[in-house]
């Protein structure tokens, strides 16, 4: 991933260093088991542990892959020259190449999880925060983009965390799925290596013995996993499409916080553009283009095939660097959104109390008008203040067959904006609990 959009710890996660020093602790954790069973000595056990605070010589791997053709050859070259030839002799033995790059790969997934579960922890704080502190402020709700009935922006940011919350949970589940690893040797058979072997590595290294492999872990798991990193890119640009939409100059009920000595446009000086919650519309178009390719992987000829190693190379660190990236961009959106409740209010006065429409039908149909009638006084009303500016409670007072069912004090109860507000604190406790 471009470091314009990656952040360190996720980015080292990913680098050859890392997986060279995971690709040495199976190798080594399973010498460990294959000494305990007596397949091989000891001291060649123990021998191996040499390289333990040994940093790895990339380039020196690199050289070694550009004539062996194979990178767990290359590394396994490289760590017979570390402790020596003959203590290493007895190093992948019975393994497959497999063994190490699908358990390698699911730990690296597991602690991108992690990692990206933190950040969630942070856009769930930011937007619960944010939920309390406008908890009541008024702004109108819109369906087709169009004025629809008063809601709240506290409502907007609780939906919002309801949401992630529900995400967060995925991706614990999709972190507990992608927990397995694999010590069976060529095809999945153990013919070569002890199923105990299997389960100290798994052990050691915090994953869960694939119940059934081939010559690899089955990719359905990972489908999963890059489905649900898909899901959360697609609630981030949730969020970030309503920012968007806020900040509009003929809506402005929030707007991105904007910096000093920021500038907004390199030719008209006054624009104050929604750049972060654009870019993040962007980065989740990344983060789901790797949903597809990791569906497709699931499919492999026979015991296995490599037609998953390349994909998995770019969607593994790019998909999580982007999200990790993503995740902590829109925290920082929310925390710093600069709301305004008089524009809200301002916008939905707009149309003169039609957003009151559905109150006064069904006290209408309440009062023994049929809905069909009924419908048909309010929309002819509400007509009126579409097409000619009309005040929608002035216009509802001056029709005879409106206020033949409802007396005037009846009319103006019905645009009273408490209405609209009575189970804000039900819906809350819902979301956050009785806190």
């Amino acid at each position: 991933m471009i470091p314009r959009y990656s952040r360190p710890e996720m980015v080292a996660l990913w680098e050859p260093a890392t997986k060279f020093r995971i690709w040495f602790e199976i190798e080594a954790h399973a010498c460990d088991a294959q000494a305990a069973l007596g397949v091989i000595p000891k001291a060649n056990a123990e021998a191996v542990w040499k390289a333990k605070d040994v940093e790895f010589d990339v380039a020196r791997i690199d050289e070694i892959e550009a004539v062996t053709k194979h990178d767990v050859i290359a590394f396994l070259t490289h760590l017979a020259e570390i402790v020596g030839s003959d203590e290493a002799r007895f190093v992948h033995q019975g393994m497959t190449s497999s063994d190490v790059l699908d358990t390698t790969f699911n730990i690296q997934l597991m602690r991108a999880a992690d990692i990206l579960l933190a950040d969630m922890d942070g856009l769930l704080a930011a937007l619960k925060r944010r939920a309390m502190e406008h908890k009541m402020t008024v702004r109108i709700g819109r369906s087709h983009g169009i004025h629809a009935e008063p809601v709240t922006m506290g409502l907007t940011f609780a939906r919002f965390y309801a949401e992630m919350e529900r995400n967060r949970n995925r991706l614990e589940k999709a972190r507990w799925e992608i927990a397995t690893g694999a010590i069976s040797g060529a095809v999945g058979t153990f013919a070569n290596i002890d199923p105990a072997v299997e389960e100290h590595v798994c052990e050691k290294l915090g994953l869960r013995p694939e119940p059934i492999s081939t010559q690899v872990i089955p990719r359905d798991r990972h489908a999963m996993f890059f489905a649900t990193l898909g899901v959360i890119a697609s609630s981030i640009e949730n969020i970030a499409i309503e920012i968007r939409h806020m900040q509009r100059t003929e809506v402005l009920e929030a707007e991105e916080f904007f910096s000093k000595g920021q500038k907004g446009s390199s030719a008209m000086p006054h624009k104050r553009n929604p750049v972060l919650t654009e870019n993040l519309t962007g980065l989740a178009r990344m983060v789901r283009s790797a949903v597809v390719p990791a569906m497709e992987n699931v499919a492999l000829w026979h015991e296995r095939d490599i037609s998953h190693s390349s994909v998995e190379r770019m969607i593994g660190p790019d998909a999580t660097i982007t999200l990790d990236f993503a995740l902590a961009r829109l925290t920082g959106v929310v925390d710093k959104l600069v709301i305004y409740p008089d524009n809200m209010i301002a916008n939905m006065n707009k149309f003169r109390g039609l957003v009151h429409s559905q109150r006064v039908l069904l006290a209408l149909t309440q009062a023994g008008v049929s809905r069909e009638d009924a419908y048909r006084l309010v929309q002819r009303n509400a007509m009126k203040v579409w097409e000619e500016g009309r005040d929608f409670r002035e216009e509802l007072l001056a029709d005879a067959e409106v206020t033949a069912a409802l007396s005037p004090a009846e009319i103006d109860e019905k645009f009273d904006l408490g209405y609209h507000t009575k189970h804000v604190d039900t819906i809350f406790r819902r979301v956050f609990g009785e806190s």
